[in-house]
């Protein structure tokens, strides 16, 4: 018996109840990239019954579809990686991880610079590439790593690579995890940002290291790993549960490599949970506004599934979904409240209307269902 769920990050269909307490009534990742794209080729998807969740240009409902379709309302407060995987794993958070939108404290940052013995530069929310740009030669002539934020809980050390190594610059990150703890500052993730390159044509690399804080309850992957059940994380999914309950794990190069890793699962893992999160959509496309990116990147993932479905067998289920939104037509950069899709497959099985889940923890619930254990949350939709 296997679980697969694979995360497409940022993969929202539109604007939840309360997007507006976000800014973000009238976001739609999905149905607003397809317009502006002039529609999307999505035939594996749709044949699935992603066309039945929400009108999208070019991915008309299917008459009969082959997969479970709905969306996930979630519970917790927020909209960013760290909450929307960890409900989807059965934690709801009843608070939201603090956010910096004027910068970190500056009594914190000089006792930060004081603990990593130099001082940093920036301490502002930005893009992270435009924020190398504006500040990476002043970084390469003075050695001081660019700190900054976002509207997401993150705590973010970008350094060019030939200026502080990597391990120089992980031990910043862990340096900083240490400092940023609740109850006070609980940031949901410290972020490690190397890149290259040179004056005026600085490039982010593959080297990007998350320091997440411990899920704060039991997850089903904690189920799991007590019960000697693999959970075979795939991408960042290691860094986002601070490795608990994660194992074995590899990382990823991009969407591409997150593909390649998955498909070649099915060949190790024939027991367990394979975990895997496509982070592409979100760091390379949604957060850079970049709807031709997007959409050729949910293409080339359409063109895969259609490879990777006829390799699964009855006990199997495959789920597909996303973690929050990330609508590239939208205002400003930064992730967006919305519903993510859920398309589910098993091999043999008709095709049905989920409804709208009431909780991302619904995928814990079946995960744990599909795999014989006992989970207390959420509701199974297999």
């Amino acid at each position: 018996m296997r679980a697969i769920c694979i995360v497409l990050d940022s993969v929202g269909i539109g604007a939840m109840p309360d997007a507006a307490q976000y800014g973000d009534a009238g976001s739609g990742t999905l149905p607003n990239l397809a317009e502006a794209a002039g529609g999307l080729h999505l035939p594996t998807m749709g044949r699935l019954g992603l066309g039945n969740i929400a009108p999208i240009r070019g991915v008309p409902p299917a008459p009969a579809p082959e997969g479970g379709y709905g969306k996930m309302l979630e519970l917790s407060p927020g909209k960013d990686t760290t909450t929307g995987h960890w409900e989807m794993m059965g934690v709801k958070l009843e608070y939201p991880f603090p956010v910096y939108p004027q910068g970190f404290p500056k009594d914190w940052l000089a006792r930060y610079e004081a603990a990593i013995g130099r001082g940093t530069l920036g301490n502002y929310p930005a893009s992270g590439t435009e924020i190398i740009m504006q500040l990476g030669d002043e970084h390469v002539r003075t050695g001081k790593p660019i700190v900054y934020t976002s509207a997401d809980s993150v705590f973010q050390v970008a350094a060019h690579e030939e200026v502080i190594p990597l391990e120089e610059l992980y031990k910043m990150c862990r340096i900083a995890r240490e400092m940023l703890q609740p109850p006070d500052m609980a940031v949901g993730r410290v972020i490690a940002r190397p890149f290259i390159g040179t004056s005026g044509a600085y490039k982010r690399t593959s080297h990007r290291h998350d320091f997440s804080l411990p899920p704060s309850g039991e997850t089903v992957l904690d189920v799991l790993h007590a019960r000697q059940i693999p959970t075979y994380g795939i991408g960042k999914i290691y860094d986002i549960f601070a490795g608990r309950g994660v194992e074995p794990h590899v990382t990823t190069e991009g969407n591409a490599d997150g593909m390649r890793k998955t498909m070649a699962a099915l060949d190790t893992v024939k027991h367990g949970f394979i975990f895997t999160n496509l982070v592409d959509y979100d760091m390379v496309y949604g957060h850079r506004r970049d709807v031709a990116g997007y959409k050729n990147a949910l293409e080339e993932f359409d063109r895969w599934l259609a490879d990777f479905l006829p390799r699964l067998t009855a006990d199997d289920l495959l789920i597909l979904t996303a973690d929050h939104g990330c609508d590239p037509t939208f205002k400003g950069s930064d992730h967006t409240r919305e519903y993510p899709f859920l398309l589910t497959y098993q091999k043999g099985r008709p095709g049905r209307d989920l409804g709208i889940r009431q909780g991302f923890w619904d995928v814990a619930a079946s995960v744990a269902r599909h795999l014989q254990v006992p989970f207390p949350h959420g509701t199974p939709f297999n």
